[in-house]
């Protein structure tokens, strides 16, 4: 698994390995890559799911970005940095459960990317600085509430910051449901 810190450090997306390729060549050669942002909610599964299939069925890789909010205890320096650094130790451990079920599902290894700071503008710089980012994989609300604030994010504000498409997989589906569609 490739994991990637918020300066962009590791190894990226898989490449194709030519030398002395065009870049439309490359283009042809590079996987779509299949970018879902992780979080707690269980419509997250289901679009992760959607992602795997669809990467399997397309040849393409799935990617997942965690962003750690900052920690809002900050009266003392040290207990802040420990509560800090165990938010990134859970944040880590959760990533390689959802990779190994990704790896598990598309057949290929995920890239995984861990950010710290505001998710929905974690992901719009991330969007930003990854070219190889092929598409964004989200699932709106299946309680009914609204679509959720990532897509909320992406339909208003975010919308002119990027310029790749964005599925948004009905929450509400069954895993037997994602499977048919993907």
């Amino acid at each position: 698994m490739t994991l990637e810190d918020e300066n962009g450090n590791g190894s990226g997306a898989p490449s194709d390995g030519g030398a002395g390729s065009g870049a439309s060549e490359q283009a042809l050669n590079t996987p779509r890559t299949f970018l879902v942002v992780v979080d707690d909610s269980d419509e997250m599964q289901i679009a992760l799911h959607f992602a795997c299939l669809r990467a399997k069925n397309t040849g393409g890789v799935v990617a997942l970005l965690y962003v750690q909010e900052p920690a809002e205890f900050q009266h003392w320096l040290g207990v802040g940095e420990l509560m800090q650094q165990e938010r990134r130790e859970e944040a880590e451990k959760r990533l390689q459960d959802l990779a190994a079920n990704a790896n598990k599902l598309s057949g290929a290894v995920p890239i995984l990317y861990v950010r710290e700071g505001e998710r929905a503008e974690e992901l719009m710089t991330l969007l930003e600085e990854d070219e190889s980012i092929s598409i964004v994989v989200l699932a709106a609300s299946a309680k009914g509430e609204g679509p959720g604030p990532l897509v909320s994010h992406l339909m208003s504000k975010g919308r002119t910051r990027i310029s790749l498409p964005v599925t948004i997989v009905p929450g509400s589906l069954t895993l037997e449901e994602v499977e048919q569609l993907a």
